[in-house]
């Protein structure tokens, strides 16, 4: 499956238009779109969660690498292993581990309906219908952090892309999953050799070092280049086996 993206320079668009504002649990969530047309095929569309910019689909890199990382980091030979998503988002990440078939169970957590509803109707469908159809998607509406606490389901990898980064939540709450309690809880849902996998808008060695103070093994990063400023990467981390 190619998942479709678009990419663009950001100062040679018009003022974006806004396609649907929603006033929610969490506060205000956006849907905007830049550039004409329907579908992604001409067009670049953002969401931005309480006026701080989340993600748009002109690239993907960076969501597919968060994806791709974790099960190289997974031991060789573990067959069908499950995956956690945290944060559909635009759904580059929820598609391309839907692309891959050595993933067994995919299991999605957003707490934003607002996002779901862009997914299942609306014209983030162009990237994720496929991938919401397949059979080992699951797709829960709820806050990641309340399912880290309260669920006893286990998973081989944890992908989180919910903030800008540990350094840079969306919402005062998320800042819990970083936390030392946020940190053990993701430990307690992973399988032995089990992998984190975090996003950050930026490098972070404050994290590496709550990571390893956590019990986390393997700690290191892996970098995006971008067209402006420092690079994305994505933080990982192994529980030992």
């Amino acid at each position: 499956m190619t998942v479709p993206y678009v990419r663009y320079d950001h100062d040679a668009e018009a003022a974006p238009v806004t396609v649907e504002r929603r006033e929610g649990p969490y506060g205000e969530v956006v849907l905007r779109r830049r550039g004409a047309g329907g579908g992604t095929g001409g067009s670049v569309y953002e969401i931005i969660a309480n006026g701080c910019f989340l993600m748009d689909t002109s690239d993907g890199r960076s969501e597919r690498l968060l994806v791709d990382a974790a099960l190289a980091a997974l031991p060789a030979g573990r067959p069908g292993p499950a995956v956690l998503i945290g944060g559909l988002g635009v759904g580059f990440s929820l598609a391309h581990a839907a692309a891959e078939p050595r993933w067994g169970r995919i299991t999605v957590v957003e707490r934003e309906g607002a996002v779901i509803d862009w997914h299942r109707t609306g014209p983030l469908a162009a990237i994720s219908a496929e991938a919401l159809a397949d059979p080992r998607t699951e797709l829960l509406h709820t806050d990641l952090v309340a399912h880290l606490h309260t669920s006893d389901a286990t998973y081989d990898a944890l992908c989180l892309d919910i903030d800008n980064g540990p350094d840079w939540t969306v919402t005062e709450d998320n800042g819990g999953l970083y936390s030392p309690t946020g940190l053990a809880a993701c430990r307690a849902r992973l399988t032995p050799g089990g992998v984190l996998a975090v996003w950050s808008a930026q490098p972070s060695a404050e994290f590496g070092k709550a990571l390893r103070n956590a019990g986390f093994d393997g700690v290191r990063t892996e970098e995006i280049t971008v067209a402006r400023g420092v690079p994305d990467v994505v933080h990982l981390a192994v529980k030992a086996a």
